[in-house]
């Protein structure tokens, strides 16, 4: 598994065909139609089971501590608890964003950068919480190649996968420290792996420490790391986030409410619990590497809720100032209306 990889900013098509319907709950027994009345009365006395509404989540890249809360809530029953019978499920072909917007998944994993994007260009998609609290993203480069900074990009070879923000991206941060972003050799590497691309192809990439720099760390092969937040706080922009789309939110915000409350319960539980949390994530994608898991969790886990009053938490501030830094590079055609990108609505007011 990759995370080296960051959505492109593209135009989302909302044109996906709705996916089949998840599983259903399951059906009473209708073997035995007589019982004895003693026992009829300790029936009738018994609550009604509540039938579970069937949601899909999409994930925006194959399963990783990103997504660990989503995973806590189906396995320890929050879900459930709310109602609901999740299932999480990957993206096709078209991305999450398209599966989001068009309602072949209610819900799914985004970013600000999709998301605003997506808006600018018509595209009803509408994030509900910040899985993490501060970008974790940055361009990384093992220790032997001595970019200490983002005047060091100069000579160097970049290798992404050919979105015009990585450009924009890299020329902010050299501008910043008056370094020429022309003298950037820039190559499309695509899905590669980073660790073997930056020994024969590349002398930095764009990556998220949580998952490829913690890589590093077991690997024994250290990086230095240029966090974009520490050179603006115009990009210390959500990345990643969940949504969900503006259908959703007008005709069933009971629902919208549900979800987020379980999720909330998912990632808090993350966020206490990291070994017990990184297990239900093994358990649920057996795949991954273990010991990766387990370290990214620990990493990642503080990172969930930071600073904010409590998990999933967005500031308008912040997402008003990426749409201006992205207007800014040309990145935007129009201004974003900040209002409808985003919304604290749902988020369960008691959470920690």
């Amino acid at each position: 598994m990759k995370w080296s990889h960051i959505a492109p900013l593209m135009l989302v098509s909302a044109t996906v065909a709705l996916s089949g319907c998840g599983n259903q709950a399951a059906k009473p027994d209708a073997t035995s139609t007589k019982a004895p009345a003693a026992s009829a009365t300790a029936t009738a006395s018994q609550a009604p089971v509540k039938k579970l509404t069937d949601v899909k989540v999409v994930l925006d890249w194959t399963p990783n501590t990103n997504h660990t809360g989503l995973y806590v809530a189906k396995d320890q029953g929050f879900f459930e608890q709310e109602g609901l019978n999740v299932q999480i499920i990957q993206p096709g072909e078209g991305g999450a964003d398209t599966m989001i917007a068009s309602g072949a998944a209610e819900f799914g994993v985004s970013y600000q950068e999709g998301v605003t994007q997506g808006r600018i260009q018509g595209v009803p998609l509408v994030s509900i919480a910040a899985v993490i609290q501060h970008n974790t993203s940055g361009f990384a480069s093992p220790i032997a190649k001595n970019i200490k900074t983002p005047k060091d990009f100069e000579g160097k070879t970049y290798g992404g996968w050919g979105a015009p923000a990585e450009n924009a991206m890299i020329e902010s941060l050299m501008q910043s420290e008056k370094a020429d972003a022309s003298k950037v050799k820039m190559v499309n590497i695509g899905d590669a792996d980073y660790f073997t691309a930056v020994k024969r192809d590349i002398d930095f990439a764009w990556i998220f420490y949580a998952w490829t720099g913690v890589d590093a760390e077991l690997r024994g092969e250290p990086l230095n790391m240029i966090y974009l937040n520490k050179y603006s706080d115009k990009l210390d922009y959500y990345t990643p986030v969940l949504a969900t789309n503006e259908k959703m939110i007008k005709e069933k915000p009971e629902l919208v409410k549900a979800f987020t409350a379980a999720a909330a319960k998912g990632y808090q539980f993350a966020i206490d619990k990291p070994e017990d949390a990184a297990n239900i994530l093994i358990k649920a994608v057996p795949d991954l590497d273990k010991k990766l898991v387990m370290a990214s969790q620990k990493w990642l886990s503080p990172r969930y809720k930071d600073d904010a009053p409590r998990w999933g938490e967005q500031k308008r501030s912040v997402w008003e100032n990426y749409a201006n830094w992205m207007l800014e590079h040309k990145l935007l055609e129009k201004n974003l209306e900040i209002d409808k990108a985003f919304t604290n609505d749902f988020l369960p007011a008691g959470s920690k």
